[in-house]
């Protein structure tokens, strides 16, 4: 018999497979394969009289698969439960247990941080069994969102005409909507700046006014910056000149969270592109004579680096760049609400440079790779030395200030200087028996203080992280539903409240100020980290927050005003009524402000988007609706032609049996066949 080892990833199977050999058959899971019923008390799922016993269903089109798992687990002699190195991934394989109805002595867990041969033929050497503490706060995470998902949304549609509110997504709105407010409500200060400009010098030097008399100078308008230029003459005296050595830290490995900052500011990626890239490189790569993953696992909040990486990394940066380049181990004390349950993100071979795997990844995978691989090998690198020299120049007592820096010795640079802007800025040596200099021009400039910017999505999930709220795996989705929801939008790469953002905050902050805060939700990922740990018990720590809970949303069910649809301008051709703006269950429509007395409803018809060309009879494939509201993507020409999928068809045609591909959540695959591409 031989033993069945359950992943997640389709994909990773694959990889999996060659690695282990004949004796293991390796299937997928694909993904999650139960969550929580939508019946009982406000259909959550969840018996709150009873502990809070969830009850769980499978997801919809899960049941063959589990059925499909249950035959094979019974045909095998062990089974091994190989989901993700997480929280989610140890739920996921409880699940996995649980639905197939696997005995203890019927499995084992195995884990790995990444998906090469030798790490995934070792984790076999070692399995251990679930951790009950990791499902259960994994588990109270679920349900406490659940609760909080499905009350306050209920609540916002009803209310407001939101979409939903959520544990964390809120907080994450409120922080937006805070910072526009900030924004409206600042007031610009102006204030003067005095430049002296010397131009006998290779390159011009530019020196500030400081202070004077070594006091604190403020300039707050033309004319006080008139008077002080009045009592300047050309001639400047120099009064110090320091020069001192300086060291430039070479950078932390990644996380999560710094993975999906820089890739947005130096890729243009999105926090889910970057994710989905990092996906395919963990799983597998097919290289020229073996399948590996590239990268260590994606989803982590632990700058660590394993032992054995750092000394292959020294060798690596001795034997290619030189013993003066070998840096140092940076430290990793563990911050507050970091779990370090694993490595950061790193290459896991590094024989396999960028540009030896290139040929191998498209060039949005090439890209991602190289600044993982980067980021990663010159965190060990030594640091770069940097001399930085200040010149204060004294004119009737009034002190100006110039300073430059240059580089002397590169260090991480070395490797990493086009994912930092870095330049020299130069000035000039003065000779110690210099005494004075002659200023060319006196410059007066009129400025405006500015209020903090707006948040772009790799400040916001940097704002995130900092202030402790969510997890790394939490991030992209964060983000994606209150885009989704038409809380934000974006102008210029950054996020603006809409009316109904604003709206939802305003009221969740009315009602919900002691819950929907950075604080709460900060303490109550403090408070899973300890279920996790086994300091906490799971339900006692739901039963703390429902009694809290529970009565602010039925306070807010009876006082919350209801708010007034918004008008469109038109007149009901029915009753002469105002047209308004009403929610519904499959979105916003318009209708008669006289409803129940008049039930007038405006047809609207939505143009339709293309996003495929059908293969059976050339005409356009559009997303449509079934009478659920559910969405799936069919050709234009029906009934004529009855050409239909549930995942988002693109214009390319799978390799192997020239079916049409569709683009899925993690990954570009064939609709008919085993294909991923």
């Amino acid at each position: 018999m031989q033993n069945l080892v359950i992943v997640e990833s389709p994909s990773k199977s694959k990889t999996i497979e060659k690695y282990l050999g004949k004796d293991y058959k390796v299937v997928s899971s694909k993904g999650h394969i139960r969550d929580l019923k939508t019946t009982g008390k406000y259909g959550l799922g969840v018996d709150i009289d009873n502990g809070f016993k969830p009850e769980y269903e499978p997801i919809k089109g899960k049941k063959k698969v589990i059925d499909d798992l249950k035959k094979q687990a019974k045909q095998s002699s062990m089974v091994y439960l190989a989901s993700d190195p997480d929280r989610e991934g140890e739920a996921i394989a409880w699940h996995l247990k649980d639905a197939i109805g696997l005995k203890d002595k019927d499995y084992r867990r195995v884990v790995f941080n990444e998906i090469t041969k030798d790490k995934v033929l070792e984790s076999f050497k070692t399995p251990r069994m679930i951790d009950d503490n990791l499902v259960k706060s994994q588990e109270a995470r679920r349900i406490l969102d659940r609760i909080i998902g499905f009350r306050l949304s209920k609540l916002m549609q009803s209310k407001t005409g939101g979409k939903s509110a959520g544990r964390v997504q809120s907080v994450a709105l409120k922080l937006i909507v805070d910072r526009e407010d900030e924004i409206n409500a600042f007031i610009p200060t102006e204030y003067h700046t005095i430049t002296a400009v010397f131009d006998e010098f290779e390159a011009d030097l530019y020196a500030k006014l400081i202070n004077n008399k070594e006091e604190e100078l403020t300039i707050p308008d033309e004319q006080t910056a008139k008077d002080i230029i009045s009592q300047l003459n050309k001639e400047f005296n120099l009064k110090e000149q320091t020069k001192k050595s300086k060291n430039k830290k070479s950078p932390l490995p990644f996380t999560t969270s710094t993975l999906q900052q820089l890739a947005s500011t130096k890729l243009g990626f999105s926090g889910k592109k970057t994710m989905n890239i990092a996906q395919k490189l963990y799983e597998g790569i097919d290289l020229e004579h073996e399948t590996t993953g590239l990268i260590t696992y994606m989803r982590t909040d632990s700058i660590r680096l394993s032992d054995e990486f750092i000394q292959k990394a020294y060798k690596y940066i001795n034997d290619n760049y030189g013993k003066e380049y070998v840096g140092y181990v940076k430290q990793t004390t563990k911050k507050e609400n970091v779990q370090d349950a694993h490595e950061a993100i790193r290459p896991t071979n590094l024989a396999n440079t960028p540009e030896t795997v290139k040929k191998y990844l498209s060039n949005d995978e090439y890209k991602l790779y190289k600044l993982i691989y980067t980021r990663a090998l010159s965190s060990l690198f030594s640091d770069a030395k940097q001399d930085q020299t200040t010149i204060i120049l004294d004119n009737n007592s009034y002190l100006f200030k110039a300073t430059g820096s240059i580089i002397t010795f590169d260090g991480y640079l070395k490797i990493y200087k086009e994912y930092e802007d870095i330049t020299d800025n130069i000035l000039p040596n003065l000779d110690e028996n210099t005494n004075s200099l002659i200023s060319q021009e006196i410059k007066e400039e009129k400025h405006f203080t500015k209020p903090k910017p707006r948040y772009t999505e790799a400040k916001l999930i940097k704002e995130l992280e900092e202030l402790g709220i969510g997890r790394p795996s939490t991030y992209v989705k964060i983000i994606d539903t209150i885009k989704e929801r038409e809380y934000v939008k974006l102008e210029d790469k950054k996020f603006v409240p809409t009316e109904i953002g604003i709206l939802t905050t305003r009221k969740l902050q009315e009602f919900f100020s002691s819950l929907i805060n950075v604080e709460y939700t900060k303490d109550m990922e403090t408070d899973l980290d300890k279920v996790a740990e086994g300091q906490l018990i799971w339900n006692d720590l739901l039963a703390r927050f429902y009694k809290d809970f529970a009565p602010q949303v039925d306070n807010a069910f009876k006082k919350m005003e209801k708010a007034s649809p918004k008008q469109t301008g038109e007149l009901c051709p029915l009753c002469k009524s105002p047209l308004v703006i009403r929610n519904g269950k499959y979105g916003d429509f318009t209708a008669c402000s006289n409803y129940p007395a008049c039930k007038y409803i405006k047809k609207e018809e939505k143009p339709k988007e293309i996003v495929a060309t059908c293969p059976k009879c050339h005409n356009n494939i559009i997303e449509k609706k079934t009478r659920k509201g559910k969405i799936f993507y069919g050709c234009e020409a029906y009934p004529k032609c009855d050409f239909a999928l549930w995942d988002k068809p693109i214009n390319e045609m799978c390799p192997n049996c020239g079916n049409i591909l569709v683009e899925t959540k993690n990954a570009i695959k064939c609709s008919q066949c085993d294909y991923v591409k």
